[in-house]
């Protein structure tokens, strides 16, 4: 399986997940569920993470269809711009919605302001991708073809930033220390919270590192900002590399893990002094794990995969 298959097997997961956490959202506030709303808020963090090798793998495919003659190579960018506003707008939608199951447990009920927010994103996430999706599909179904080619306002934006990354001397740099101020926020935040699981700083309660959790996310969100600008920049040094695919595969699961702290565990009503259960330590094993893989990735995509 290559780049061009796995975009094939995902690139209808934005489309279809956005449409069924749109309806499992709008059917749990008509009937006032509040596990209803945790389900949907899930299922849009779970569709910004499988976002992410949705959009990374398309230049893969774009890469084998700009070979094929009879593909419009004007078209594939089109559809590149329109997936890149549709894929933030995603993240954002999934980054709110984990605001919000971050509320449920501190709050037991997200602020209206928080569900409102989710609502107005998960609509303008669902119109943006099924868009994308549509443009997307006429690259090899004339059928579906207008008698012109699609044109949208924001036209080849992936590759009008990408130039901007690559031609602005500051801009690659500047990414480049926020990455690093990002990962600082989030590890620092995985290691307290995980070590404490391991039996170490025993008189600090839980209920006082769940308050850094937002910070964790923070420094992920801007890791993920700058990591994708990083990508739209220089996407042949990105696509084809094994250690790359290694990151962003361990990157999913670590998103997977801390999703399954944030909602499932009953670790944070541990108190301080009080001894954490075998499988939250060995899911907090796993975390620490994950992160190192990915950092170490990170840092060997010059020397395994030949980047830079």
């Amino acid at each position: 399986m290559d780049l061009t298959h796995l975009h094939l097997l995902l690139n209808h997961v934005p489309t279809v997940g956005m449409g069924i956490g749109l309806g499992i959202f709008l059917v749990a506030l008509i009937g006032k569920s509040g596990e209803l709303k945790r389900a949907s808020l899930v299922i849009f963090v779970g569709i910004a993470l499988l976002t992410i090798p949705t959009y990374v793998s398309g230049n893969g495919a774009q890469a084998a269809l700009s070979k094929v003659p009879e593909v419009s190579k004007t078209l594939i960018a089109t559809h590149e711009g329109a997936a890149l506003i549709a894929f933030s707008v995603i993240q954002l939608t999934g980054a709110v919605a984990w605001l919000g199951l971050w509320q449920f447990r501190r709050m037991s009920t997200p602020p209206r302001a928080t569900i409102g927010a989710v609502l107005v994103l998960a609509l303008i996430a669902m119109v943006l991708v099924a868009r994308a999706a549509n443009i997307g599909g006429e690259i090899r179904h004339p059928e579906i073809r207008g008698a012109q080619e699609t044109v949208t306002l924001e036209g080849p934006l992936g590759r009008t930033i990408g130039l901007f990354i690559t031609s602005q001397p500051w801009a690659w740099p500047a990414c480049e220390a926020l990455h690093f101020i990002g990962l600082t926020l989030l590890m620092g935040v995985v290691l307290a919270i995980d070590l404490r699981m391991l039996g170490i700083m025993p008189g600090v309660s839980f209920q006082s590192l769940h308050r850094l959790l937002p910070w964790a996310i923070l420094g992920f969100g801007i890791n993920a900002v700058t990591g994708m600008l990083f990508f739209v920049g220089s996407p042949e040094q990105y696509q084809d590399n094994i250690a790359f695919g290694w990151k962003l595969g361990l990157m999913m699961l670590a998103g997977a893990n801390a999703l399954y702290f944030t909602i499932f565990d009953g670790v944070w009503q541990v108190q301080a002094g009080d001894e954490v259960p075998v499988m939250a330590k060995a899911i907090a094993v796993s975390a620490l794990v994950l992160w190192v893989g990915v950092m170490y990735f990170g840092s060997m995509l010059p020397f395994i995969g030949g980047a830079f």
